[in-house]
């Protein structure tokens, strides 16, 4: 769809709709395009500035938010029970979560739920040794 801004020869300004510039030239031809206020079919386009899309025009597009998916809250919500469920059931060993896996890997120590931290590095050495392990959900309002 165009939308055209319009003028009738007595200098009343309106707008109208078209599917596109063809069938404009065609409901002109035809008589079909009047003046709401005097009923003059003798219209034309009036000057248009064109549409630039500017920084400012794309920031506050970039700043329009739409409508939250249901399905995305729900995951969020099941994702901080999941959460949840580990913490109360599992003991939080801090910065020593790598050496107490690599305990519990080893049967060095009785098999128990932890979480933890660990460090990019840590996690990758975990992974080489073949130790399973997964990482918590990061949950939105720990961005923030």
């Amino acid at each position: 769809m165009i939308r055209y801004n319009l003028i009738c020869t007595a200098g009343h300004d309106f707008d109208g709709w078209f599917r596109d510039a063809g069938a404009f030239d065609k409901a002109v031809a035809a008589s079909a395009v009047t003046c709401p206020v005097c009923g003059t079919p003798d219209v034309v386009k009036a000057l248009m500035a064109p549409n630039v899309s500017t920084s400012r025009k794309r920031e506050s597009a970039a700043l329009k938010v739409a409508a939250p998916d249901p399905r995305q809250a729900a995951m969020v919500e099941m994702l901080r029970q999941v959460r949840a469920h580990v913490e109360a059931n599992a003991e939080n060993v801090g910065d020593r979560f790598a050496e107490e896996a690599r305990k519990i890997h080893y049967e060095e120590v009785e098999p128990r739920g932890i979480y933890g931290e660990a460090s990019v590095e840590e996690a990758r050495a975990l992974i080489d040794e073949g130790i399973e392990f997964h990482p918590l959900p990061v949950l939105p309002e720990e961005t923030n």
